[in-house]
C-alpha cells in the first residue's frame, strides 16, 4: 500500500522525513560523507514518531481508521485468501459491489469470506456508495453464511464501513429488515465466525455482518453505534465538535476492550496498516487461525450457547432506587 499521504498531526515526522530526503540528496550531488548527520536525524525521527503514535488522541485514531490509503477487504481477501471464489447477487433483487463474498482458502483450509469494500478510484467508490451496502449486499452475505453453515465452513467478516446506504431506494427495498434477519440469523448459525473490524465499524450496517462468535478489531479502528461527526450534530448540533464525540463515544479498541465489546485487539504496524500492509495482513492472518481453531474445537451447541451469552451480557445498567416503588 502507499504511503505518500499524511494527516495533519504526522507534520512533525513528514518535516524530518523531508530533511533526510533532503540530506541524502545534497550528499549524492556534492559526493560528501553525511553518515554521521544522517544517523542522528534518523535517531530524531524514531523518537520523534514513537512519541506522536504513542499518543494519539481518539479523533485522531478515526482519521487513521479512515485513511484513504488504508487496506480494505479486497486488499486483504486478495493477498491472504487462495483460489478465491466470488458469489455475486441475492437471487431476488440485484448484486451489491458495497459487500464482496466468497469462498477462499488460507494455507488449505476454506472460509467463507463477506466483507465491505469502499472503492479506491472515484468510479468505484460511486459503485461501492462508498462501502455502504445495500439490502441486497446483506442478503447476498446471508446466502452466503446460510451455504457456509451447509458446508460446514468457518465463516469470516471484515466491517469497514461508515454505516448502512441511508438513501431511499434502500429503504424501499427492505434495508431495516434485511439488516435485522442478518442479526437474528447469526445468533444461531451452526458454524464458527469471526468478524474482524478493519476501518470504520458503523452502526447497523457494522452489525449486519458482526454478530459472530469471535469479534477482533485493529488497533486504529473505531466500533459506534454512531459516528463522531453525527454524534457532535445531535448533541452539540456542531458537527465540528467531532473530536469531543469520539472521546465521549468510547469507539476505539482499547475502550472496546474494556468493556467486552470486542474480544481481542490486532495489532498494526505504527502509524496504521497502510505504512506496512503485509505486517497488518499477517497480523490478520495469526488471529484468523488463532480464534477458528479455538471455535472449531467446541461442540456446536456449547458455541451457540456461549454466542448466546456473549451479546445478552453486553452492556450494564442501574435501576434507579426511585423507581422500586414505581408499579
Amino acid at each position: 500500500m502507499g504511503n505518500e499521504e499524511r494527516l495533519n498531526f504526522e507534520a512533525p515526522i513528514v518535516e524530518l522525513e523531508k530533511k533526510i530526503e533532503d540530506l541524502k540528496s545534497f550528499a549524492e550531488s556534492e559526493k560528501i560523507d553525511c553518515e554521521e548527520e544522517l544517523s542522528m536525524l534518523y535517531l530524531k525521527l524514531e523518537a520523534v514518531a514513537k512519541n506522536v503514535y504513542a499518543s494519539l488522541t481518539p479523533w485522531q485514531k478515526v482519521q487513521i481508521a479512515r485513511h484513504p490509503q488504508r487496506p480494505y477487504s479486497r486488499d486483504y481477501i486478495d493477498y491472504l485468501f487462495e483460489d478465491f471464489v466470488e458469489m455475486r447477487g441475492d437471487k431476488k433483487f440485484s448484486d451489491d459491489p458495497a459487500l464482496v463474498c466468497g469462498f477462499g482458502k488460507i494455507d488449505g483450509k476454506t472460509f467463507a469470506i463477506v466483507g465491505h469494500q469502499k472503492g479506491r478510484d472515484i468510479k468505484e467508490k460511486m459503485a461501492c456508495h462508498f462501502g455502504c451496502a445495500h439490502p441486497e449486499g446483506y442478503r447476498k452475505a446471508w446466502r452466503l453464511m446460510k451455504l457456509a453453515e451447509k458446508m460446514k465452513v468457518p465463516i469470516i467478516t471484515f466491517i469497514d464501513t461508515p454505516g448502512a446506504y441511508p438513501g431511499i431506494s434502500a429503504e424501499e427495498r427492505g434495508q431495516s429488515e434485511a439488516i435485522a434477519a442478518n442479526i437474528m440469523g447469526m445468533t444461531t448459525l451452526r458454524t464458527p465466525s469471526m468478524a474482524i473490524i478493519i476501518g470504520e465499524g458503523g452502526s447497523g450496517g457494522a452489525l449486519g455482518i458482526g454478530l459472530t462468535d469471535i469479534v477482533a478489531i485493529m488497533e486504529n479502528s473505531y466500533y459506534s453505534v454512531i459516528s463522531p461527526e453525527g454524534c457532535a450534530a445531535i448533541l452539540w448540533r456542531d458537527k465540528d465538535k467531532a473530536s469531543e464525540a469520539a472521546s465521549a463515544l468510547k469507539i476505539m479498541s482499547k475502550d472496546l476492550l474494556d468493556m467486552g465489546i470486542v474480544d481481542d485487539i490486532i495489532q498494526e504496524p505504527r502509524g496504521g496498516a497502510h505504512r506496512n500492509f503485509k505486517k497488518a495482513a499477517e497480523n490478520i492472518k495469526a488471529s484468523i487461525f488463532k480464534y477458528t481453531h479455538i471455535c472449531e474445537n467446541v461442540a456446536i451447541e456449547t458455541l451457540l450457547d456461549r454466542r448466546y451469552k456473549k451479546y445478552r451480557q453486553m452492556g450494564q445498567f442501574h435501576e434507579s432506587p426511585m423507581l422500586k416503588d414505581v408499579n
